[in-house]
Parts: C-alpha cells; structure tokens; sequence
C-alpha cells in the first residue's frame, strides 16, 4: 500500500470579477493568481490597483470588498490506486462554493480554519478544472446580521456576523481591506486504508523525566477495516547535555482498535524548556507514523515539543485575587507584548517576516506575546519561531469587542475552528494561555450592550461554556481564562442571563485593562492604579518619520492633512495626542516637531507605566503593552511601525523591561527608590541617591549598600533631603546602582528650566554600522536619534538616553556598511536627526 501522496495544487490559478462594482477595466480582466494569495496580491501584480496602504488609495479600493472574486486552475490527474482522494484547503478568506469540473464540491464560510472534501468521484482522467467562487464579504456580512440579528460593536461593519479577521474590516489602527482568496495552501491528498485524521501531542515533566502523550484519531477509506498500528518516537537533548549531539530516544507502537489510539512515551531525563531570560529552550522531535498490518506506512507526522509545566496562580489573597504565571513552578513576571496581524495582506508575511519581529521583541526584553482575538490564528512558523526562542505565547480565540451569535450555523463553524485550531497549537511549550476573547465579558458588563441586545446571544457559551470543554477534551494541559480582561471569581448564570462575581475589569482581581488613560485623562494617572496584571494599555504615536514620507504625498505634510488623516483611525485621535501631550510639552508647531513630541510622548506614558507597574511586583505579575506592531503606516499604539522600523517606544519597553532596572516611585507621600532584580543572580551594590541641579551641582547625597534578590526587588525611602526641591523648576533626583539609573523630575518639562543641551557628536565605523557618540554640556533629556532621516534602513540600538552635564554615551547605527560607508557626523547632529526632550521646551 502506499503511502499517503500530497499533490500541491498552488499552479496556474487565474482571477476574475464575477460581479460587483469592479472598475470597468478590472472588471473585463482575468489576472494570474498566487496560490497561496489574496485579490489584494493579484490585482497589485497585475498593475490594475494602487498600494492600498498608500495616501488616501484606502478609499478608493473599497470596492474591493463588494466584488464576487472567482479563482480558477487546471490541473492534470491519472489514477494510482488510491481509493481516497482529498482536495484540501488550509485556509480560505472567507465565503465560496467550490467546484470541481463544473460539481458543487463544499461551501465554505470560514477563513479560520481549514477544509477537506472527498473528490474521488468528480474527478477525471486527464484534464481537471477547479474553481473557488468568492461571494463578497461586505454583503454576506450585512445579510448574516439581518439573518442572525443585529449585535453591538465599536465599528459599522458586522465582523461579528462572519468567520473572517475581524481587523480586516478596519480597526482604530488598521486599514479596511475586506480581500479575499485562498490564503493558506490547496492540496489533492491521495490515500488508502487510512491517514491521520488527528494527532495530539503533550510534553509533561515530572522529576527528572518527561512523558509525551500521544492521542491520535484515524479516519478510514470506508472499505472493511484492516488492521493498523500506531508508531511513535521522540528524541532530544539528554538532560545538562550542552550539544544536540547527545540525545535520548524512545519509540513505542500501538494496535488501533477502533479509530482512536494513546500512546504514553516515558524518558528517565529530560531537559527542562524555560522562557527567555529563565533558562534554554530545549526541544524534542515527536514522529508519529500509521502503518498497515504489513508495516508499510500510510501515514506520518511531525512535532515539536518542550518539557515545562505552566499554571497561572489565581489562589486568593489579601489584595484580592492574583494573576501570576508560574513555569516550572517559578513565577514569572511577565514583560509583554499585544500582537495584530503584521501585515494588513497577511499572505504577505512569511517566516523570515515573523523572525524579524520576534527577534525585535526580544531586543525589547519581552518574554511573552498576546495574540490578540481581532486577528489571526497566525501560521505554524510563527508558535515554531517563539518555542525556539523562549517567547511565551498567549492566544485568544478570535473573538473581540462585539456580541457574538450563538445561533447556527455560525456555532457550528465557531467550533470546528475552536478544536482545529487548540490542536494544532496545543503541542507547541511556548503555548502558556488560550483565552476565550478579546474585551467582550467587559463590554456586557460596561458598554450598553444589555439594553442593546434585547435579550439576544452575546457569545457567553462560547467563553463560559464551549471553549473551556474543548481545551479540557483536547488541550488540558493548556491553562484557559474566559476573557481579557477577567475576574477569575467571575461566572455566567444563563438562567438569569447575568454575569456573577466581581467586576471583569477589577484591577484587584485577575487581569485589567487600562484605557481612561489614553481616552480620557493623562498618562501620570496610571499610577492611580495597583492592579495584579495589565493585559492592555497603551499610547499613541506616529511611525518612523521616513514611514510616514514614503505612505504619504501631502504637500504641505501636517498632522491634519488628508493623507495622515486617512492614517489615523482611532476616534478624536490627533485631539487625544494633543490633549495628551499639553500637560508635559507645549504644542509643536512645525510638523517635524509634532512628529517628535507625540513619539516621545508615546514612549514617556508607556515607560512610566512600566516602570510603575514593575516597581509593585510580585503584586502586579505583569504587563502587556498595546501593542508591538502594525499592520501596515499608521499613527497607532504600536512600537515597531508598518515598515518595520522602531519608535521610541520600542526603546521605552526595553529600557522598562531591562533584567534590573532602578525606578523613582511616588510612595506615602514622598519618593522611593525601587530596584528591580529579574536575573538568577543576587544583585549587591551601592545605591547612591543624589539631588542636582541642572547644572550638574550636587545639592544632597545619600549612599547605601542594596541587595536585592534574585527575581526580587527592594523598595528604598527616599530621605526628605533629597525627595523635596529647592527649585522644583531646576532640580532632578538621581538613583543610581551598578549598571542601572533612575530620574526622577520635580517639575514636567514645560515647567521646567531646561536648556540647550550644548549635544555634540563624533563617529567611527563598527562592525555592521557607525558608533555614534554623543556628548551633553548641560542636562540632556531623552536623547533620541532619529536615523532613518540620514538612511531609511539605519537603525540606533539604543534611545532615550538622559545625559547628566558632561556625559557621554555611545550609540551603535546598525545600516549597511558596504553600500552607506558610515553615517555622515553632520547629518546626524541635525537637531531634525538628533533629538532631545529639551528642544520641546527652549524656545527656537
């Protein structure tokens, strides 16, 4: 018997406009189509559609959204034998009818999950023509929430009445691309006897040694059942071994009785897999293979795996209820990231693309990413590039920010989805959560949904109900939470159609979002808040100066021009900027100026909010910013913009989430010291306290030795001498230990006499860049050098640096060498390109 044969079926694919208010010349054109691809990659190719992510190009492709799409191909096939054969579709964006040779194969109307359709009986010797007709996302979407009901949401357009992203129907940082197309791969699979229709795979340390647990399910030709067995082996780094050249191995095999098998394969020493920052990532190979009674294999299959254990500590306490994610039975305080699709065409990025920024994450000493529930369940490589790098995974179902239905036949797929997709992920040991949704428990609770609804399905069964039986069934050793953010106390009580316990969003229990800051009020009164975990908050700013020129064509280019308008989705967005910064810095009035004041001022609001937060654990477990990336050149949340290129933001998480830090902490009435130790390693050292001038004159000193523990940190008063300003206006207080410093100002900038920084600067070519080194001859805040100005792929390694009078630090640029020779001094002490918190406070 052979084995299992799958045939690509990516070749030859053409698409056309079947219906819909196409442009007349794109409506007569059949395109070549990528497979796998979206409408919005073809059109592109074909040069009949602008870069919709271009100037006000958003508004015109639109239409896009209300067009039917029909992709076709050809393909030639013979028999071999096999008396299965399968047309499989990884993934389809979003609603089709299918056929084969002219046969109604499948309806589909999901894009979260795959499909696969026994086609042995339309296909034909020799010539086959496959077809995938699109119907248009924007009026299915209307006619399924008149069909379902109408149901509350933050935006137009029914995302909630379609299994589609729901950012791709536009989001206060995303554009609106409603595209369609077979995003993920197809296939013909041609098979016998039977394949693997399920393989469930678990690593679970105990003592030294590990268990991996395997749950296969078999589907069958439907000709009488032969005898099958199961094999399946795992092999990995011995335990301490140093090299993946000393490895252990076991294999076992089973008898299939039925269509279900378990097998348990024991190993006497493992190694343990460990977050980033905690210890290595060691991972083992897991095959599994399905053979026939004669030992031919029919099938097989390949995993990943890591031995740690995870829980997340919800045990009540005095403060209330705790949040704390514990691996390997360490607690672990979590420096995170939220995470949307890294593109708004997600087709377009691939391995390399998810590297870049994973790797950009741990640059910014994150250990762990939320995938958020408006997104994607994103690609294999992605959950394979966190287990190899030690990124903690968080995933939401797709769920967020609206009232879902629970009829059918949304149910039915809602659960198809749910299963496929726990276990295809479940095996990965970055995996530490799956979480019901994204905001919807909070928004029953807060947003006017109850009235609204009329006694109408939100999707309580779903978060309450369903999704917490399917990871129990499929995936019990991942930890699951009904929402962010949660009150683990939190129940649904169906028969009365309420919630129970305390408040979703009750900083004094489980997880909190903090949002009143960025809406509402200024950023200093994050500090107002004590939560046990931060699962989002955020400010906004623009992207990298050279993003916004290459995106835009406004002339002249101002926060309000048409282009940037059309790049900034959220509500009353440039207000709340302005409105945001006033407290801290005057209004710019120069675009270029603006550009850095609202950049810095994203950075100070979220690296004051870490620093807080931080400064409170083990009270506070954690934080997650919002949010690590954009999906295409916006003014947005983000820390990494559209084009890849880090904000200062990014320089904020990472300087808030450095292994120690040194923070000044208002405390009883007075300031604190705190030291923050996130190492394995005890931190022991002077912590000298002194209060300056911004002349650089020492006005009070004070000294001690610190030690602060391992995973610890310690709380230092602040003496009276040094925590009280003489001149509010023209004082700072230093904390300063071995490796680390903290500042802290007695007056916000505006208020404040800083002065001309006197920056100078000199060069030298390093390995893979220019070494920048920057000189202060009075107080230099929050030097920033904004390089994409001098070249568009320079990036600094390091900003925001505070210079004392007199100091000097040294900036690595990282740009090609070769083709740039290094940075010109001159163009990068432009004070365009070498920027400081002064030049928004002394008049030009």
């Amino acid at each position: 018997m052979t084995h299992l044969s799958p045939r690509p079926l990516h070749d030859g694919w053409t698409a056309r406009a079947a219906d819909g208010p196409a442009p007349a010349e794109i409506a007569s054109a059949v395109v070549p189509a990528v497979v796998p691809g979206s409408i919005h990659v073809d059109l592109l190719a074909a040069g009949l559609i602008p870069d919709p992510f271009h100037g006000s190009n958003e508004q015109l492709l639109a239409w896009i959204g209300l067009v039917d799409w029909t992709y076709r191909t050809t393909f030639a096939w013979a028999s071999d034998g096999a008396k299965r054969h399968d047309l499989v579709f990884d993934g389809i964006d979003t609603v089709a009818t299918i056929r084969l040779n002219g046969d109604v194969i499948g309806e589909v109307a999901n894009q979260h999950r795959s499909y696969r359709f026994d086609v042995a009986s339309a296909l034909r010797e020799g010539e086959n023509e496959l077809e995938v007709a699109f119907r248009a996302p924007i009026p299915y979407a209307n006619a399924e929430s008149i069909r379902l009901g109408a149901r509350p949401r933050p935006y137009g357009l029914p995302y909630e009445a379609i299994r589609k992203s729901a950012c791709s129907f536009g989001w206060d940082w995303g554009i609106a691309t409603y595209t369609s197309g077979l995003w993920k791969g197809v296939r013909l699979e041609s098979w016998s006897d039977a394949r693997l229709a399920e393989v469930r795979v678990a690593a679970t340390p105990s003592g030294d040694g590990g268990r991996v647990s395997v749950d296969v399910r078999i589907e069958r030709d439907g000709s009488d059942a032969a005898p099958l067995r199961v094999r399946a082996s795992v092999s990995g780094p011995e335990q301490g071994a140093t090299t993946t050249s000393t490895e252990v191995s076991v294999e076992v095999a089973a008898e299939v009785v039925g269509d279900d098998v378990h097998l348990d394969l024991d190993l006497e020493a493992v190694s343990r897999w460990w977050p980033v920052g905690y210890g290595d990532q060691p991972l083992y190979d897991v095959t599994v293979a399905l053979d026939d009674a004669a030992g031919a294999a029919l099938d097989d299959t390949a995993r990943r795996v890591g031995f740690r254990t995870v829980v997340w500590d919800t045990t009540p306490d005095d403060a209330g209820t705790p949040f704390t994610l514990v691996v390997n039975d360490r607690p672990i305080f979590v420096k995170g990231v939220n995470w949307i699709p890294d593109d708004a065409i997600p087709v377009r990025v691939d391995r390399a693309r998810y590297e870049r920024r994973l790797r950009q994450g741990l640059e910014a000493n994150l250990n762990l990413v939320r995938i958020w529930g408006g997104g994607l369940y994103e690609s294999d490589d992605f959950y394979d590039l966190c287990d190899e790098l030690g990124l903690l995974v968080w995933q939401d179902f797709l769920f967020a920010c609206a009232a879902y239905p629970e009829e059918e036949p949304l149910r039915s797929e809602i659960i198809a989805e749910a299963r496929e997709n726990t276990v295809r992920l479940a095996s990965h040991a970055s995996l530490v959560l799956l979480n019901g949704n994204n905001e919807n428990i909070w928004g029953f609770e807060d947003w006017g949904w109850k009235l609204r609804l009329d006694g109408k399905t939100w999707g309580a069964s779903y978060y309450y109900e369903l999704f917490p039986e399917i990871v129990a069934e499929l995936a019990p050793h991942v930890p699951y939470t009904p929402g962010s953010p949660f009150s683990p106390e939190t129940q649904w009580d169906a028969a009365a159609g309420v919630q129970t316990g305390p408040h979703p969003n009750d900083e004094q229990h489980g997880s909190m979002h903090l949002w009143e800051q960025w809406n509402r009020r200024d950023w200093l009164t994050y500090r107002d808040h004590r939560p046990r975990f931060v699962a989002e908050f955020g400010w906004q700013g623009p992207p990298a100066w050279t993003t916004l020129r290459e995106a835009l064509d406004d002339e002249p280019l101002t926060p309000e021009s048409p282009g940037m308008l059309v790049h900034q989705k959220a509500m009353e967005g440039n207000h709340k900027l302005s409105s945001g910064l006033i407290p801290h810095f005057r209004q710019p009035e120069d675009m270029e100026t603006w550009h850095w004041a609202m950049q810095l001022n994203q950075a100070l609001a979220v690296g004051a909010a870490l620093d807080h937060f931080r400064s409170h654990a083990p009270h506070t477990a954690g934080a997650i910013v919002w949010q690590l990336n954009d999906c295409w050149p916006v003014t947005s949340w983000a820390a990494i913009d559209g084009a890849e290129r880090a904000k200062p933001l990014f320089h904020a998480m990472r300087n808030a989430f450095a292994p120690r830090v040194v923070t000044v902490q208002p405390r009883d009435g007075g300031v604190a010291a705190v030291l923050g130790n996130d190492t394995d390693d005890e931190w022991v050292g002077e912590l000298r306290l002194r209060r300056l001038t911004f002349a650089g004159a020492e006005l009070a000193a004070d000294s001690q030795t610190v030690t602060v523990p391992a995973r610890g940190s310690v709380t230092v008063g602040v003496p009276a001498a040094l925590a009280e300003a003489g001149d509010a206006a023209s004082e700072l207080l230093v904390a300063q230990a071995t490796g680390a410093r903290g500042l802290w100002y007695f007056a916000e900038p505006r208020d404040s006499a800083l002065t001309d920084p006197g920056l100078t600067l000199v060069t030298r070519a390093t390995d893979g860049g220019t070494a920048v080194t920057i000189r202060a001859g009075a107080l230099a805040r929050d030097v920033t050098l904004l390089v994409d100005k001098v070249h568009p792929t320079a990036h600094a390694e390091e900003a925001l640096i505070t210079l004392l009078p007199g100091e000097e630090a040294t900036v690595i640029v990282r740009h090609d060498v070769a083709a740039d020779g290094p940075l010109d001094a001159g163009a990068l002490s432009d004070p365009r390109v070498l920027r400081s918190a002064n030049q928004l406070v002394v008049p030009r």
